[in-house]
Protein backbone atom coordinates (compact mmCIF):
# COMPACT_ATOMS: atom_id res chain seq x y z
CA UNK A 1 0.00 0.00 0.00
CA UNK A 2 1.64 3.30 -1.14
CA UNK A 3 2.70 5.56 2.08
CA UNK A 4 0.22 8.92 1.85
CA UNK A 5 -2.89 5.90 1.63
CA UNK A 6 -1.28 4.96 4.66
CA UNK A 7 -1.08 8.24 6.44
CA UNK A 8 -4.44 9.26 4.88
CA UNK A 9 -5.80 6.19 7.53
CA UNK A 10 -4.27 7.20 10.23
CA UNK A 11 -4.91 10.49 10.22
CA UNK A 12 -8.91 9.45 9.47
CA UNK A 13 -8.71 6.79 12.37
CA UNK A 14 -7.74 9.65 14.84
CA UNK A 15 -11.15 10.77 14.03
CA UNK A 16 -12.80 7.58 14.41
CA UNK A 17 -15.09 7.59 17.63
CA UNK A 18 -14.11 4.04 18.43
CA UNK A 19 -11.13 3.52 15.90
CA UNK A 20 -12.45 1.02 13.75
CA UNK A 21 -10.63 0.03 10.66
CA UNK A 22 -12.22 -1.13 7.42
CA UNK A 23 -11.22 -3.65 5.33
CA UNK A 24 -12.41 -5.18 1.54
CA UNK A 25 -11.25 -6.75 -1.01
CA UNK A 26 -12.40 -4.70 -3.72
CA UNK A 27 -13.30 -1.14 -4.77
CA UNK A 28 -16.44 -2.40 -5.90
CA UNK A 29 -17.81 -4.11 -2.47
CA UNK A 30 -16.58 -0.48 -0.79
CA UNK A 31 -18.40 1.64 -3.25
CA UNK A 32 -20.80 2.83 -0.67
CA UNK A 33 -19.46 2.89 2.33
CA UNK A 34 -18.83 6.55 3.96
CA UNK A 35 -15.80 8.36 2.94
CA UNK A 36 -14.68 9.34 5.89
CA UNK A 37 -14.80 5.63 7.52
CA UNK A 38 -10.89 4.46 7.34
CA UNK A 39 -10.71 2.10 4.77
CA UNK A 40 -8.13 -0.48 3.25
CA UNK A 41 -8.69 -1.94 -0.12
CA UNK A 42 -6.55 -4.84 -0.05
CA UNK A 43 -7.04 -6.84 -3.33
CA UNK A 44 -8.27 -10.18 -3.92
CA UNK A 45 -6.88 -13.42 -2.53
CA UNK A 46 -5.24 -14.29 1.03
CA UNK A 47 -1.45 -13.39 -0.01
CA UNK A 48 -2.70 -9.67 -1.19
CA UNK A 49 -5.16 -9.12 2.27
CA UNK A 50 -2.24 -10.51 4.29
CA UNK A 51 0.17 -8.46 2.64
CA UNK A 52 -1.93 -5.20 2.91
CA UNK A 53 -3.55 -5.50 6.52
CA UNK A 54 -0.07 -6.18 8.10
CA UNK A 55 1.68 -3.23 6.44
CA UNK A 56 -0.75 -1.12 7.69
CA UNK A 57 -0.58 -2.34 11.10
CA UNK A 58 3.33 -2.61 10.98
CA UNK A 59 3.41 1.22 10.44
CA UNK A 60 0.95 2.25 12.26
CA UNK A 61 1.35 4.69 15.07
CA UNK A 62 -1.89 3.51 17.23
CA UNK A 63 -3.85 0.44 16.38
CA UNK A 64 -7.17 0.17 15.57
CA UNK A 65 -9.86 -0.80 18.77
CA UNK A 66 -11.02 -3.55 15.84
CA UNK A 67 -10.68 -4.39 12.36
CA UNK A 68 -13.92 -5.02 9.83
CA UNK A 69 -13.69 -6.73 7.04
CA UNK A 70 -16.71 -7.00 5.25
CA UNK A 71 -17.23 -8.35 1.12
CA UNK A 72 -18.93 -11.08 -1.03
CA UNK A 73 -18.93 -15.06 -0.31
CA UNK A 74 -20.56 -17.62 -2.32
CA UNK A 75 -23.19 -20.04 -0.60
CA UNK A 76 -22.66 -23.38 0.25
CA UNK A 77 -25.74 -23.92 1.37
CA UNK A 78 -28.27 -22.02 -0.57
CA UNK A 79 -28.45 -19.30 2.30
CA UNK A 80 -28.49 -15.63 1.01
CA UNK A 81 -28.49 -12.17 3.05
CA UNK A 82 -25.80 -10.56 4.84
CA UNK A 83 -24.25 -12.83 8.06
CA UNK A 84 -21.68 -11.88 10.63
CA UNK A 85 -18.57 -14.93 10.74
CA UNK A 86 -18.41 -16.84 14.36
CA UNK A 87 -15.80 -18.77 12.61
CA UNK A 88 -13.32 -18.83 9.93
CA UNK A 89 -10.83 -21.15 8.58
CA UNK A 90 -8.61 -21.80 5.48
CA UNK A 91 -10.08 -24.71 3.26
CA UNK A 92 -6.80 -25.28 1.17
CA UNK A 93 -4.62 -25.93 3.68
CA UNK A 94 -3.81 -29.39 4.61
CA UNK A 95 -3.49 -29.30 8.44
CA UNK A 96 -3.86 -32.59 9.62
CA UNK A 97 -0.79 -33.30 7.09
CA UNK A 98 1.33 -30.73 8.90
CA UNK A 99 0.25 -32.35 12.29
CA UNK A 100 1.13 -35.64 11.85
CA UNK A 101 4.69 -34.56 10.07
CA UNK A 102 5.30 -32.65 13.71
CA UNK A 103 3.52 -34.78 16.09
CA UNK A 104 1.91 -32.11 17.38
CA UNK A 105 -1.76 -29.94 17.15
CA UNK A 106 -1.57 -27.19 14.38
CA UNK A 107 -4.78 -25.14 14.41
CA UNK A 108 -6.77 -23.94 11.20
CA UNK A 109 -9.34 -22.25 12.54
CA UNK A 110 -10.49 -19.11 14.38
CA UNK A 111 -13.49 -18.66 16.48
CA UNK A 112 -14.87 -14.89 16.46
CA UNK A 113 -17.43 -13.52 19.03
CA UNK A 114 -20.07 -11.92 17.37
CA UNK A 115 -21.08 -7.90 18.28
CA UNK A 116 -24.08 -7.38 15.80
CA UNK A 117 -27.42 -9.21 15.58
CA UNK A 118 -27.17 -10.63 12.21
CA UNK A 119 -27.36 -14.49 11.51
CA UNK A 120 -24.22 -15.99 12.10
CA UNK A 121 -22.07 -18.06 9.47
CA UNK A 122 -18.76 -20.64 9.59
CA UNK A 123 -16.29 -19.24 6.64
CA UNK A 124 -14.12 -20.92 4.77
CA UNK A 125 -11.20 -18.82 3.18
CA UNK A 126 -9.23 -20.20 -0.07
CA UNK A 127 -7.31 -19.05 -2.90
CA UNK A 128 -9.66 -20.30 -5.44
CA UNK A 129 -13.27 -19.34 -6.77
CA UNK A 130 -15.37 -22.14 -5.82
CA UNK A 131 -17.51 -22.87 -8.61
CA UNK A 132 -17.90 -27.06 -9.17
CA UNK A 133 -19.85 -29.19 -7.21
CA UNK A 134 -17.64 -31.60 -5.76
CA UNK A 135 -15.40 -28.51 -3.79
CA UNK A 136 -19.01 -26.61 -2.99
CA UNK A 137 -20.36 -30.07 -0.98
CA UNK A 138 -17.40 -30.87 0.25
CA UNK A 139 -16.87 -27.32 1.56
CA UNK A 140 -20.38 -27.56 3.41
CA UNK A 141 -19.54 -29.96 5.22
CA UNK A 142 -17.80 -27.35 7.30
CA UNK A 143 -19.53 -23.78 6.39
CA UNK A 144 -21.96 -22.12 5.51
CA UNK A 145 -20.03 -19.65 3.59
CA UNK A 146 -17.42 -19.25 1.43
CA UNK A 147 -14.69 -16.18 0.10
CA UNK A 148 -11.05 -15.99 -0.69
CA UNK A 149 -9.49 -13.13 2.35
CA UNK A 150 -11.89 -13.98 5.39
CA UNK A 151 -9.06 -16.19 7.15
CA UNK A 152 -6.14 -14.19 5.92
CA UNK A 153 -7.53 -10.92 7.84
CA UNK A 154 -8.53 -13.11 10.90
CA UNK A 155 -5.49 -14.29 11.06
CA UNK A 156 -3.39 -10.63 11.02
CA UNK A 157 -6.12 -9.61 13.87
CA UNK A 158 -5.27 -11.87 15.76
CA UNK A 159 -1.45 -11.76 15.57
CA UNK A 160 -1.51 -8.33 16.46
CA UNK A 161 -4.38 -8.73 19.41
CA UNK A 162 -7.06 -6.52 17.74
CA UNK A 163 -10.88 -8.01 17.56
CA UNK A 164 -11.88 -8.63 14.39
CA UNK A 165 -15.79 -8.86 12.69
CA UNK A 166 -16.34 -10.36 9.37
CA UNK A 167 -19.63 -8.90 7.40
CA UNK A 168 -20.02 -11.21 4.50
CA UNK A 169 -23.16 -10.78 1.56
CA UNK A 170 -23.61 -14.26 -0.37
CA UNK A 171 -22.98 -12.95 -3.91
CA UNK A 172 -23.42 -16.26 -5.76
CA UNK A 173 -24.03 -19.85 -5.23
CA UNK A 174 -20.49 -21.32 -5.57
CA UNK A 175 -21.49 -23.28 -8.67
CA UNK A 176 -20.80 -23.14 -12.40
CA UNK A 177 -23.04 -19.66 -12.55
CA UNK A 178 -20.61 -18.72 -9.49
CA UNK A 179 -18.07 -15.83 -11.46
CA UNK A 180 -20.84 -14.55 -13.59
CA UNK A 181 -23.26 -13.95 -10.63
CA UNK A 182 -20.53 -12.60 -8.74
CA UNK A 183 -19.74 -9.84 -11.10
CA UNK A 184 -23.21 -7.96 -10.93
CA UNK A 185 -23.92 -9.38 -7.40
CA UNK A 186 -20.81 -6.62 -6.39
CA UNK A 187 -22.99 -3.39 -7.95
CA UNK A 188 -25.85 -4.71 -6.58
CA UNK A 189 -24.83 -5.47 -3.23
CA UNK A 190 -22.58 -2.70 -2.50
CA UNK A 191 -25.67 -0.57 -0.73
CA UNK A 192 -26.56 -3.25 1.34
CA UNK A 193 -23.13 -3.79 2.62
CA UNK A 194 -22.69 -0.33 3.29
CA UNK A 195 -25.67 -0.30 5.24
CA UNK A 196 -25.22 -2.97 7.21
CA UNK A 197 -21.68 -1.35 8.11
CA UNK A 198 -22.92 1.72 9.11
CA UNK A 199 -25.41 -0.11 11.37
CA UNK A 200 -22.95 -2.29 13.42
CA UNK A 201 -20.62 1.27 13.26
CA UNK A 202 -23.51 2.77 15.46
CA UNK A 203 -23.90 -0.19 17.42
CA UNK A 204 -20.34 -0.35 18.93
CA UNK A 205 -20.43 3.14 19.27
CA UNK A 206 -23.13 2.66 22.13
CA UNK A 207 -20.99 -0.32 23.74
Amino acid sequence: MPAQNVNKIIDTLVYNETMILYVSATQGEAAQVPSDYPLIVTGIGIIRATLALTEYLARADELPERIINFGTAGSLSGNTGIFEIDHVFQHDFDHKVIEQIIGKPFPNGIDLPTVSTLPTAHLATGDSFINDPDTRARLAQQAQLCDMEGYAIAFVAQHFGIPCTLIKQVSDNADDAAADTWVDAVDRGAQDLAGAIRTLNQRLNRL
